[in-house]
């Protein structure tokens, strides 16, 4: 009875605002009591990658070019994880741990990760945290960290070099995508700025970095740690419109990733009724919050640029409720998945692949009915494609 009423409470709250993990757990534990996954296609099902390794919330798999079969699993109170992938060895090592710095809970934490193009000469990655507290308001830090080596097993720290801060208003929302991007720029993630139908009105307000795609240049020093790539759409504007935007218009974009044609793909998680799949294009507007995904939500709000529409959407009506944007699949293992977008819903667990059939439009198959509570996906140097179980702390692999 207690947990009903707990349940009750969290269903409550989630429909003025974006599943914090708590609450889609909780969600999905209801919903679908079943964990073992089922698979619907009858063409792919998931293993554990690593079964004798457990891992603490993980929500990134991925490597490094460093020209190791190393891969990095990031744990969301603030570790970053290695295991080598070649041995499947039964213990991981601890890369990075930057708990001190993190502010953990819900939505927040350390929430993304990515390896410079050039790692392996650099030794620079750079990661994308909440802090809050020890005289921080909270905020969303983008900063790099270097590796004493390509080859290190441990990351002092220390050598932590913060490029950007932004204010985070409520502790839901924060986005957390953090990728380089085939031009050599890092792309960044950015949530509306959380509670519940945008309040501030972030997404449309292009003089915030809230709601957006982020694009900087992590070797450029115009902005003193980072630069602006010189085509970004606001470059030089006399609006106050900040530089470091991409595209705008997005409510809460927590995973993207890029295909082999250099297009960018985004999920960008609903309010209450639709979840999106978005290919993102520079001086995108998104639509959120005049729109949720195609369906008017402020539709008497005017619009600076005109409103581009998903290449897919999908209602909460079967109990899909918070999306987990994923990849293109470019593997080989699984050809019959070749060039679809896989991704997931992290309540139901739900599996998909789209299949884009021209002109912003797209299919949709069901590969797998329950996986898990998918908070990421990761493909590794070969382009096989994995989950990051996110409740069950397991990286599972996809495979026939």
């Amino acid at each position: 009875m207690l947990y009903k009423t707990v349940l009750t409470l969290l269903y409550s709250l989630a429909a003025t605002s974006c599943f914090s993990f708590l609450v889609a757990w909780a969600c999905a534990t209801e919903q679908a009591p079943n964990i073992n996954p089922v698979n619907a296609a009858a063409t792919v099902r998931v293993v554990n990658a690593h079964p004798s390794l457990n891992f603490d919330a993980p929500v990134l798999y991925t490597y490094a070019p460093d020209g190791t079969n190393r891969m990095f699993v990031l744990e969301q109170a603030g570790r970053i994880k290695v295991v080598d992938q070649a041995t499947n060895a039964s213990n991981a090592t601890t890369y990075l741990d930057i708990k001190n710095k993190v502010a953990y809970g819900g939505e927040m934490g350390l929430l993304g990760l990515a390896f410079h193009p050039n790692f392996k000469q650099n030794g620079f990655l750079y990661v994308n945290y909440t802090r809050e507290g020890n005289g921080h308001p909270r905020e969303t830090v983008i900063s790099r960290f270097k590796a004493p080596s390509a080859n290190a097993t441990q990351i002092d720290p220390a050598t932590e070099t913060i490029l950007l801060t932004f204010r985070q208003p409520y502790a839901n929302h924060n986005g957390g995508g953090t990728m380089f991007g085939p031009d050599g720029y890092l792309y960044i993630s950015t949530g509306d700025g959380g509670s519940g139908g945008d309040p501030q009105n972030n997404a449309q307000n292009r003089t915030s970095l809230l709601g957006k795609m982020l694009r900087i240049d992590v070797n450029g020093t115009d902005k003193g740690n980072y630069g602006i790539p010189k085509d970004n759409p606001y470059v030089g504007n006399g609006e106050g419109f900040r530089e470091e935007i991409y595209a705008y218009g997005l409510r809460n974009p927590w995973r993207f990733s890029f295909d082999k044609k250099g297009q960018l793909w985004v999920g960008d998680v609903g309010q209450n009724k639709l979840e999106e799949v978005d290919v993102v294009t520079k001086g995108g507007n998104y639509g959120w919050r005049i729109r949720e995904a195609l369906d008017g939500y402020k539709p008497t709000e005017k619009a600076a640029d005109p409103l581009i529409g998903p290449i897919h959407e999908y209602s909460h009506a079967n109990g899909d409720l918070s999306i987990t944007g994923g990849v293109v699949y470019e593997g080989k293992a699984l050809p019959e998945l070749a060039n679809k977008y896989i991704f997931a819903d992290y309540v139901s667990g739900r599996v998909w692949a789209l299949t884009p059939t021209g002109s912003n439009k797209a299919t949709n198959q069901t590969l797998i009915d329950r996986a898990g509570t998918i908070s990421s996906f990761g493909e590794d140097r070969i382009g096989e494609v994995y989950l990051c179980d996110h409740a069950e702390g397991k990286i599972l692999k996809l495979v026939k």
